[in-house]
């Protein structure tokens, strides 16, 4: 199932516009939290019953996983339309609900073994979690063999195989039962074998890159790039590949025209071009021939190569290549191009492997940190499609380049009289530029140089450019900008000594909307007044909350809300809506899950009052009113204890996993590698948990976390340059002893508050409080991270355990010990 949840953030990245984890992890905390509560509620399950409910629930998690991706696939919850049609609520309750059941059928079948058989716990918890191990390798390397769809498939078939009856019990079944049981037993193996024969056929289609059953390809949103390009007449797709992070598809059309930022003073038409998308958006030109480009000289980037001629230029995120091209053409010397995506690199094989180009696959911010070279010209390349301010596609994606430590590392490869240069979109009112130029404004001051005198803006039709250096520009620079300006017909937004009438010459604006703006911003004393005022949220991302193109601000919630039903783009966008709204339905689902829990257990105290007192190990030196008293009051400082941990494992699951993508480059990698050092460890603490203390493991893990912000500080300053691998590995060997504590928390917790068989009856409310409690904070990290950082997040979680151990020494009475 963890092989499930990793897949399921690739696709929900190429059919939407994120990645999802925590839904995704919400999602599967549901599931496991209700399929706990079940065999809370249900007696004792025998050995002789185990293995049929583990067959059962194996065919139920094989139907289910298989049903639930036709459900996301065929009847998507669109986040664009949800402002005006309320029929996205359903369908997003449906999604939710259709994805939790297979992860409650394998929570069944799991606890179903382990109530079984407890004496095989350690063995059953070994084998557990190297599946789980086999899960996340298989989250990243069978993507590449057999595509998204084909991981579903594996998964499928992986469960059907967990279906088949042993040949001993087949063989018995068969001599015990006769007639329709025998029937049912063969028809049972016959339709599981058929299964796990279509689906190896299809993953062998798959692995030569076709498909049996078009019904499983997977259906992008509307909305994406890939989806307009595929409307066009004679669009063919001539490519599609998938590694661990990523999909990419290469389309042919004749009216795939993308050059963003080019002068309209150049009149003949772009040279025909494909295009590339990245998991079915950022469309990036990939020209089909190199041999007129003419065109480079109108884009707006050229202006670099304007100030340093035949410099030594790197070009940082260039997909398709275009930007490579362009300093080749304007003279570099030498280019050193840095893409993360070795799909990407293949499929512009010709323009990375010219003569003067040197590549590195390698992810710009582990690059940055590993290189000592300077260079002349510094390119940071416009990877994202344009996307309206309103619509907040992707206010929810982390982008660690546009950072501001992001931009620190950069600035700090420039020669003293080298050139940055970068693009960035823009909307009305100013969002996307304005938080770039702040971010520039504010590297700069941190390290003691003046922006007002080092930065200047250019605007065209839709970009704004900026241009930096480490020294102030000289006025012959800034004569060469203008010329390049004039020739090219751009406007100023700002330079050290802009002139009023430089900045609506050529794309003209009724009104001069940017540069007011931008002059607010460049003014330290009034600045954070600014910020507090201006419509959107415009400040510097920062790697602890690397949201760049997240806008939203409370303050626009009164407009919004007038705006539903009103518009499709209320004022704020969808990306802080979606998960506010997911947080209120999470929260209710939750509330009604404890509360059906709690009605079903105190319905059901009389009959285990009654049981109790008839059994064997009822102590004869108690009253029964003493004994209907003990059973009917339920332990609020347990209730806490569970509550807490519940709230507190997801809170730190989820911060570490965002942490981390900064950490491994790719949300994929932190994904898997985040879950199974984490799940591994704590089933080994699980396993320890009678051995050692709660009042020494909870104090212990509170400071863990507390202290998790300073020692990540210091993995990733010192070990970023590592190659992947060993940063996987150093990953592992940092989140296990925070796992292996955490693994401790929940069985000790059992150990310690139910250690006699009285209060007994109250097992299945502990179990919805906890679960309630992972699938709530699983989407409450979310939100916490987006206002007020990953850190927050963390040290919410640390508080959480802290008072999980202050209920547990309380218990013991060590405070009343203490005072005395």
């Amino acid at each position: 199932m963890l092989l499930f949840q990793v897949i399921l953030t690739r696709l929900f990245s190429i059919a939407q516009f994120y990645h999802f984890v925590f839904l995704i992890i919400s999602i599967a905390m549901l599931g496991y939290a209700v399929s706990g509560v079940v065999l809370a509620f249900r007696p004792r399950i025998q050995p002789d019953q185990a293995l049929p409910l583990f067959e059962k629930c194996a065919v139920g998690a094989t139907i289910t996983l298989l049903a639930s991706y036709l459900i996301l696939n065929y009847l998507p919850f669109d986040s664009f339309s949800i402002a005006w049609d309320s029929r996205q609520l359903a369908l997003f309750c449906l999604n939710y609900l259709a994805l939790s059941l297979p992860f409650f059928f394998s929570g069944l079948a799991l606890g179903g073994l382990l109530g079984a058989f407890p004496e095989q716990a350690g063995r059953m918890y070994a084998w557990n979690f190297l599946g789980a191990g086999l899960g996340c390798l298989g989250g990243l390397a069978l993507p590449g063999w057999v595509g998204g769809e084909g991981v579903i498939v594996a998964c499928s078939a992986a469960l059907a195989f967990c279906a088949l009856p042993s040949f001993e019990q087949f063989i018995l079944s068969n001599r015990l039962d006769k007639g329709k049981a025998a029937l049912k037993a063969w028809t049972h193996l016959l339709a599981i074998l058929l299964w796990l024969i279509f689906c190896g056929a299809e993953l062998i289609a798959r692995y030569q890159g076709r498909t049996l059953v078009s019904a499983l390809e997977l259906r992008l949103s509307p909305y994406k790039s890939l989806s307009y390009a595929l409307q066009y007449p004679d669009a063919v797709r001539l490519w599609q590949r998938w590694n661990a992070f990523s999909r990419v598809d290469v389309v042919r059309s004749a009216f795939i025209r993308s050059v963003p930022g080019l002068s309209f003073k150049y009149l003949k038409p772009p040279p025909p071009q494909d295009g590339l998308f990245i998991d079915g958006d950022q469309l990036s030109p990939l020209l089909r021939s190199t041999a007129d480009l003419s065109f480079v000289e109108y884009l707006p980037q050229s202006v670099a190569f304007w100030l340093r001629p035949q410099g030594r230029t790197l070009v940082l995120e260039p997909r398709g290549g275009m930007d490579i091209l362009l300093a080749l053409h304007q003279g570099a010397q030498s280019v050193v191009a840095v893409e993360a995506n070795p799909l990407v690199v293949e499929t512009a094989q010709k323009i990375y492997r010219q003569p003067k180009v040197v590549t590195f696959i390698e992810d710009q911010r582990s690059f940055t940190r590993r290189t000592s070279e300077q260079f002349d010209v510094i390119v940071v390349c416009l990877t994202d499609s344009f996307q309206p301010v309103r619509t907040g596609a992707y206010s929810l994606a982390e982008d660690y380049r546009y950072t501001l430590e992001s931009f620190s590392e950069v600035i700090q490869l420039l020669k003293p009289d080298g050139v940055l240069v970068f693009n960035r979109w823009l909307q009305k009112p100013p969002s996307e530029s304005l938080r770039a130029f702040a971010t520039i404004v504010e590297v700069l001051e941190g390290q003691n140089l003046n922006p007002a005198r080092q930065v200047v803006v250019l605007r065209g039709y839709a970009l704004a450019t900026f241009v930096v250096r480490l020294q102030p520009f000289t006025e012959s620079e800034l004569a060469t900008i203008r010329r390049f300006a004039e020739s090219r017909a751009f406007d100023l937004i700002y330079a050290p000594d802009f002139r009023e009438e430089e900045t609506n010459r050529y794309n003209v604006l009724v009104e001069s909307l940017y540069t007011p703006a931008f002059q607010a911003v460049l003014d330290a004393r009034s600045r954070h007044a600014f910020y507090d005022t201006y419509p959107y949220d415009v400040r510097p991302a920062t790697d602890d909350q690397p949201f760049f193109t997240h806008y939203f601000k409370w303050s626009q919630i009164r407009q919004t809300l007038a705006e539903f039903g009103q518009s499709w783009q209320p004022f704020g966008g969808a990306g802080m809506l979606v998960v506010v709204g997911l947080f209120g339905f999470v929260v209710g689902l939750g509330a009604l899950f404890v509360g059906l829990t709690m009605w079903l257990v105190r319905k059901s105290l009389p009959i285990s009052t009654e049981a109790y007192q008839n059994s064997s190990i009822h102590p004869g030196n108690r009253s029964v009113s003493s004994v209907n008293r003990m059973e009917t009051k339920f332990d609020r400082a347990a209730g806490v204890y569970f509550t807490a941990i519940g709230f507190a494992y997801l809170l730190v699951e989820v911060a570490l996993i965002q942490r981390f993508q900064l950490y491994l480059a790719q949300p994929a990698y932190a994904v898997a590698g985040v879950l199974f050092s984490l799940l591994f460890s704590s089933g080994m603490g699980s396993l320890n948990a009678g051995r050692i203390g709660l009042r020494w493991v909870l104090p212990l893990l509170a400071v863990w976390i507390f202290t998790s912000g300073w020692w990540m500080k210091m993995l990733f300053s010192e070990t970023m340059a590592f190659p992947l691998s060993a940063r996987i590995v150093l990953m592992t060997l940092t989140v296990a002893p925070g796992g292996f504590l955490m693994g401790i928390a929940f069985p000790g917790g059992l150990r310690f508050w139910f250690s006699e068989n009285t209060h007994r009856s109250w097992l299945p409310l502990i179990w919805s409080l906890n679960g309630a409690a992972s699938v709530i904070a699983s989407v409450g990290a979310m939100l916490l991270a987006i206002n007020f950082g990953f850190s927050f997040v963390l040290g919410c979680g640390a508080i959480l355990y802290a008072t999980a151990g202050i209920m547990v020494w309380e218990k013991e009475g060590l405070f009343a010990l203490l005072r005395r």
